[in-house]
């Protein structure tokens, strides 16, 4: 995994992204994937980041995850860590609950949401992969569309 720091040309807003490679990066950029999750803005470049430089080996101030959290959980310090977990814990218990029930329609989501929208398709929960452009045009036309707040693994890709 990768983190950057991205920020959107419209308002200048900074904030972080994960990818599996630059390569990944440079891929949705490509597709006009990314977006500005404060304004929306699609046009998304790289922001100026400081180099991690680790210390000497022996002089390493080392954070050791809680029992029980996946070895490549994003880990955080300071006094506020506890909130942010809770926070971040709540988020995802509320995604879960409303993804129950729901339906995974992969990159299939905009012609499904536009079908039930107009009758042509029994109306139900779905959820899938759509650009930022297509899900401003959804909205647009009336179709309820959100985004969830953290990506969500399709069932053909679970262990």
């Amino acid at each position: 995994m990768i983190v950057f720091d991205l920020k959107c040309e419209g308002q200048g807003h900074i904030f972080e992204a994960w990818f599996g490679s630059s390569a990944d990066y440079a891929d949705q950029k490509e597709l006009g994937l990314l977006a500005c999750p404060l304004c929306g803005d699609t046009r998304i470049g790289k922001a100026l980041m400081a180099p991690a430089v680790a210390a000497k080996g022996n002089q390493r101030n080392m954070v050791v995850p809680q029992q029980g959290v996946a070895d490549t959980a994003p880990v955080a310090a300071g006094p506020d860590e506890a909130k942010m977990r809770a926070l971040v814990e709540a988020l995802a218990d509320a995604q879960r609950k409303v993804l129950e029930g729901s339906t995974w329609v992969g990159r299939g989501f905009a012609e499904q949401a536009r079908a039930m929208h107009y009758g042509e398709q029994d109306k139900g929960s779905i959820h899938g992969e759509v650009a930022p452009a297509e899900a401003r045009a959804l909205a647009e036309e009336g179709i309820n569309v959100a985004p969830l707040p953290f990506p969500v693994i399709p069932p053909e890709a679970k262990n």
